[in-house]
């Protein structure tokens, strides 16, 4: 037995319902940190390195840490909760995922940073694909309909459960910046109209 192999790699560090609800609960932060190649992860990177950036300058260093590991961490909890309580039939997973499933990436926490930028910003205009001009609130739309038609379509691997549960968490922040700052966050929205 290969104590070293990948799939025991993946146990330790990745994000898989059947594994988190057997006590592997630090699964929620290694994953994040964690890819499924060089392409998952240049995608994650540039999306944190435009979104990211942006979002640092707006709410600070200190705020925008903690936004982007609790909303990572509950888009985890989103992920795990759904596939492992409605993912055991084939429709269960096309949707929300398998409890067998390995589930690595900070795109939960992306989509976090996404949905802070709706409730703030929700104007603001960014180039999907660097291409297409879209107001930020579609743009956040429009990825997840792509990303789940894909997955449900294709079969393809995307954590959709876990990115709408960054997408919430986000907004809910928002909407907490909002009440609690009505004046910045206006002038704010007013700026990127």
């Amino acid at each position: 037995m290969n104590i070293f192999g990948a799939e025991k790699i993946l146990s330790w560090v990745a994000l898989q319902p059947k594994a988190f609800f057997s006590g592997n609960v630090w699964t929620l932060l290694t994953s994040m940190f964690m890819h499924g190649g060089f392409t998952h992860l240049f995608v994650n990177m540039i999306s944190l390195f435009f979104i990211g950036n942006f979002i640092e300058r707006l709410i600070g260093k200190k705020r925008f840490f903690w936004l982007y590991i609790l909303s990572g961490i509950f888009a985890g909890l989103m992920f795990v909760i759904l596939a492992y309580f409605f993912g055991n039939t084939d429709l269960g997973m096309k949707i929300f995922g398998s409890p067998d499933v390995f589930a690595v990436g900070a795109s939960g926490a992306i989509f976090a940073l996404g949905g802070l930028l709706v409730v703030l910003t929700p104007n603001l205009r960014v180039y999907v694909f660097f291409v297409i001009p879209m107001r930020i609130w579609v743009a956040m739309v429009f990825f997840l309909i792509i990303m789940w038609i894909a997955s449900v379509g294709a079969g393809l691997p995307f954590g959709n459960t876990a990115h709408l549960g960054g997408l919430i968490a986000g907004i809910a922040y928002g909407l907490f910046l909002k009440n609690k700052y009505p004046q910045k966050t206006r002038m704010l929205s007013n700026h990127f109209s």
